[in-house]
């Protein structure tokens, strides 16, 4: 689960080399590619870093992704603004997606080099509402939980810590030019494709270079653990597995073999086609699992140990909790499991159709 507790993902080392120098240390950089900057900040959860980029643009540098809004991710950034990047200006900051380890300090550079933010609608519009929704913990929220099976205690737990979102990230811009899959971007005098994800995020955006094959790939595809993709109390309903999984085919023939592939978390790489093939089918082989465990009823939070390789700690028990809903409501929108909610307000899976056994 990427932004959260890694889950080591076992097919990962199939078909990917990794050619690239060894990480940055915070306040550090290292070029990647022509024109390219590898940055790393620190993390303070088990998933302990995500990286950023700058991109050579013209006379400064466009940045992709910023880290967490805390005081030794500005000190990391004060000191690769005086060093490596030259006391050169930020020309434009992108953001791949919403989360606040990537968009945490995006306010802040725009404010300081009065430069724009790009960023896909979805995601900038996502980030304000929650931005914006510090409490109080709506009912409907404690409804959904009570469905997955959490008990009271936990619960008020999640009532007292909600809102949490902003405090990791400052204040947004107002304003923001929107990006979207498909366009070309020029990053000095050369032409970068927007590539559009889902599922991880609303509307996701990697940026490949088209003359050399770089490929910034955001958290839609890292190497050795498997992004996050959770139903969220605001769309019960929701089938962001479907989302993610259309989304990797649809890149596995959309992009070539043989990009550079520059992740968020983990090194850079090369294999993109064998990791988006091994991200669906690992997904393919706990889906399997999971119908074989809904052979009796169950909750979502009794389905964790068919889809995670270790146990769930309290820190990422909400995203658990959304990754199981994702793929039980994946497997209730194909016709192989249904749900019935009991007097108490909490959903009963069981598997429908036949038997399946993992291959």
């Amino acid at each position: 689960m990427a932004d959260g507790q890694p889950v080591q993902d076992g097919e990962a080392a199939r078909g990917l080399a990794y050619s690239g120098p060894p990480p940055p240390m915070p306040g550090e950089a290292v070029e990647v590619a022509d024109g390219v900057l590898w940055l790393r900040f620190r993390l303070p959860m088990a998933l302990d870093h995500v990286n950023g980029w700058a991109l050579r643009d013209g006379d400064g540098w466009l940045i992709v992704d910023t880290g967490l809004n805390l005081p030794d991710t500005r000190e990391a950034w004060e000191a690769v603004l005086a060093g490596p990047l030259g006391g050169r200006p930020v020309t434009r900051v992108l953001a791949t997606h919403m989360h606040p380890d990537h968009i945490g300090l995006v306010g802040w550079l725009c404010e300081r080099f009065e430069a724009p933010l790009l960023m896909s609608r979805l995601e900038y519009v996502t980030a304000r509402m929650l931005m914006a929704d510090t409490g109080p913990a709506p009912e409907g929220g404690a409804a959904f939980y009570r469905a997955a099976g959490w008990d009271e205690g936990r619960i008020e737990a999640w009532r007292s810590g909600y809102g949490r979102f902003a405090m990791g990230v400052a204040p947004l811009p107002p304003s923001y030019r929107r990006i979207v899959g498909g366009e070309r971007l020029r990053i000095d005098g050369r032409d970068w494709r927007l590539v559009a994800g889902e599922g991880h995020s609303p509307e996701h955006v990697g940026l490949w270079r088209l003359d050399d094959g770089v490929f910034i790939s955001g958290d839609q595809v890292l190497p050795k653990i498997s992004s996050n993709v959770s139903v969220w109390p605001t769309e019960p309903l929701a089938d962001p597995l479907g989302d993610w999984i259309a989304a990797c085919e649809r890149l596995r023939s959309a992009l070539p073999a043989d990009l550079y592939v520059l992740p968020s978390h983990g090194e850079p790489f090369n294999g993109l086609h064998p990791r988006l093939d091994a991200l669906v089918r690992g997904h393919g082989v706990a889906l399997k699992r999971l119908k074989r465990r809904l052979a009796e009823p169950a909750r979502a939070v009794d389905v964790f140990g068919s889809l995670f390789a270790r146990p769930v700690s309290d820190g990422v028990y909400a995203m658990a909790t959304g990754e199981a809903v994702a793929h039980l409501n994946y497997l209730e929108r194909r016709g192989r499991a249904e749900r019935r909610r009991d007097g108490d307000g909490v959903d009963w899976w069981r598997a429908t159709g036949p038997e399946e056994t993992e291959t």
